[in-house]
Order: C-alpha cells, then sequence, then structure tokens
C-alpha cells in the first residue's frame, strides 16, 4: 500500500495539461469515485491495523495533493488564456444605466400609500367592461352625452360592451360583491375618445376611492381630501369645494387646491385665480346604492375620482402629458432622484 501510494504521488507531482479536457481527465482518473485515489481508499480495510494511522494520513495528505494540483493547473491555464486574449480581467466592469420608475407610476404609488393609510383597500378590475357597470349602475341616463359614440370606445361596434371610461366600474363591482361597510380605492387605466393634445389624451390613469358605511357625512369627504392633499401636495395646501354635477354622485363638487407655484397668490398656472382643479367628488346617490343592492335607508357614502397625470403635471411641472406616453429617454430620465 506504501509503496502504491508512493507511486501515484509521483506522478501527481508530474501532472500537466494544457486544456480544460484534458485537467478534467485527470480529476477523472485520480479523484473521481473510480479514480486511483478512491480506490486506495476502498483497499484501505486491508491494511494491518498497526499501519492504518501512518497509511491513512498519507492517503489523506495525497488526495489534498491532487486536489490542489488540478486547481493549480486550471488556474495557470485561465491565465494563459487570459494573457493570450488581450482582456485585462482586472479593469473594472463596463457601467450599468439602471433605470428609473415612471413619473406615472411614482404619482399613482403615492396616492395608494396616502389612502392605504386611511384604512382604504385596493380594488382592482377589467379594462373591457359592459354598459352595466360602467354607466347602467351608475346612474347614467340613456341619453346622458357620455355614452355617445364620441366620448367612449365601444368594442366591435357593440353598443354593451366597451373600454371603461372610469374605474368607478371597478367600484360597482366591489359594491356587487361585498356588503358595507366598504373603504376602496380602484387605480387603473381608463379609456376616452378624445383629440390627443398637450392637455387631453385618449388613455390616461385614474384612482378613484369609495367609502359605504352608516352614517357618513359630506363633513367626511371633505376631510379626507383635505389630508389626501396636505400629504400630497405639502401641508400649507388649502382646498376648496365647488358645486358641480356628476350622474352617480349627489351633491357633487369639484376640488381645487391652493397653487402649487405661487401659493394661491397668483400666476399663470392658475390663470391667477389661486387654485388648481385636480379631482371631482361627492356623496353617493342612493340610486347607486339601490342599483348594487345595499340598503339606502341605513347606509350613505361618498366617492371622489382623480386624474393620476394631471397630479403628476402639477407635481412635477409638465406642461405636455403627451410626453408621459412617448418613451423618451430623455424625458423618462430626469425621475430617477425620485426614483
Amino acid at each position: 500500500m506504501l509503496d502504491k501510494i508512493k507511486e501515484i504521488r509521483q506522478k501527481v507531482d508530474s501532472l500537466q495539461a494544457d486544456s480544460l479536457e484534458a485537467i478534467e481527465a485527470l480529476r477523472i482518473e485520480y479523484l473521481s469515485k473510480k479514480g486511483l485515489i478512491s480506490s486506495l481508499f476502498a483497499d484501505f480495510r486491508l491494511v494491518p491495523n498497526d499501519q492504518k494511522k501512518e497509511v491513512g494520513q498519507l492517503m489523506n495528505e495525497l488526495k489534498q495533493l491532487a486536489t490542489q494540483k488540478i486547481n493549480d493547473l486550471k488556474l495557470s491555464l485561465d491565465e494563459v488564456q487570459t494573457a493570450d486574449s488581450g482582456l485585462d480581467y482586472t479593469l473594472p466592469g463596463a457601467p450599468v444605466n439602471l433605470g428609473s420608475r415612471h413619473p406615472i407610476s411614482l404619482i399613482k404609488n403615492e396616492i395608494i400609500d396616502i389612502f392605504i393609510r386611511l384604512g382604504f383597500n385596493i380594488s382592482e378590475g377589467p379594462e373591457i367592461e359592459d354598459d352595466w357597470h360602467v354607466f347602467s349602475a351608475l346612474n347614467f341616463p340613456e341619453e346622458h352625452p357620455a355614452r355617445d359614440m364620441q366620448d367612449t370606445f365601444f368594442i366591435q361596434s357593440n353598443p354593451d360592451i366597451l373600454l371603461r371610461t372610469h374605474t368607478s366600474s371597478v367600484q360597482v363591482r366591489v359594491m356587487e360583491n361585498n356588503t358595507p361597510p366598504i373603504r376602496t380605492i380602484s387605480p387603473g387605466r381608463v379609456f376616452r375618445n378624445e383629440a390627443i393634445s398637450a392637455r387631453s389624451h385618449c388613455i390616461f390613469h385614474q384612482v378613484e376611492g369609495l367609502y359605504i358605511d352608516e352614517n357618513v357625512s359630506f363633513a367626511d369627504l371633505k376631510q379626507t381630501l383635505l389630508y389626501f392633499a396636505k400629504e400630497m401636495f405639502g401641508h400649507d395646501t388649502q382646498i376648496r369645494l365647488r358645486p358641480s354635477y356628476f350622474p352617480f354622485t349627489e351633491p357633487s363638487a369639484e376640488m381645487d387646491i391652493s397653487c402649487t407655484l405661487c401659493g394661491g397668490k397668483g400666476c399663470n398656472v392658475c390663470k391667477y385665480t389661486g387654485w388648481l382643479e385636480i379631482l371631482g367628488c361627492g356623496m353617493v346617490d342612493p340610486n347607486v346604492l339601490e342599483s348594487n343592492k345595499i340598503d339606502k335607508e341605513k347606509y350613505t357614502g361618498f366617492a371622489f375620482g382623480m386624474g393620476v397625470e394631471r397630479i403628476a403635471m402639477l407635481r412635477f411641472g409638465i406642461k405636455d402629458i403627451r410626453l408621459f406616453f412617448d418613451n423618451d429617454i430623455r424625458f423618462l430620465s430626469q425621475f430617477k432622484a425620485a426614483h
């Protein structure tokens, strides 16, 4: 056994290889389960007891030597190949330009975070909807202008299937499948058949909110939106509510915030009024509750909806909504700091 160990050790000391394939062949020959060194360990049981300590130590040293020799051959080959290739692997790697979140995603996520802190959950629904969820369940009269072709994209001329014009359709689905209390926001993409310009687009994003419970009042709506405005635009932000009309809320209102640029003093952005319109809101019309099988005598609620692009334009000072959809790297790279 000692002679065999000595013989194999001499061979290991003189091992040479000029390719990865040759190195792998040596590894198999000496270190694999059926290799020369493994066979020594298989015969170790035949060694007399008084020699086991000495022989065992020599065998372990041989295995370590063979392993180190194989590794040294690999390292030497790598160095030779690197030198031949003319590459310097000690140089730092090429810089990787990291992307950034889209400004719409930044603002949408910030809006969501604010309302989550108020206890709202998130609900989503399909972008291709039917007339019931987009219009009828929300108290839109059949003659309402929003049903006309100039505002709505219908699918294959089918007046009952359309691209949703607001995420209120998601709120209808929530009311259909849940009992009050309901407190949810519905972020998503919506579609309207409008001419594309610096101020409008046929595709945009909304976040709509719905809160239904016992004894919900307009004061609850006002305080909720005041909290949102201060969290989104700063704690000095003021709001005002102007009477308006929406088929699914009564009373309805438009909400303005004090201009974020002039602080309410008046500038060309706010047209010297000191106010900027950001969303619509109101108390849920009892007819909407009834259409969705919610007891209008027991429950009341409020709803609101805002355009994400509109708020992003105010926050970032963007004057053309089309920039959000152009995928211009020069524009998008400006928001890395925000990410």
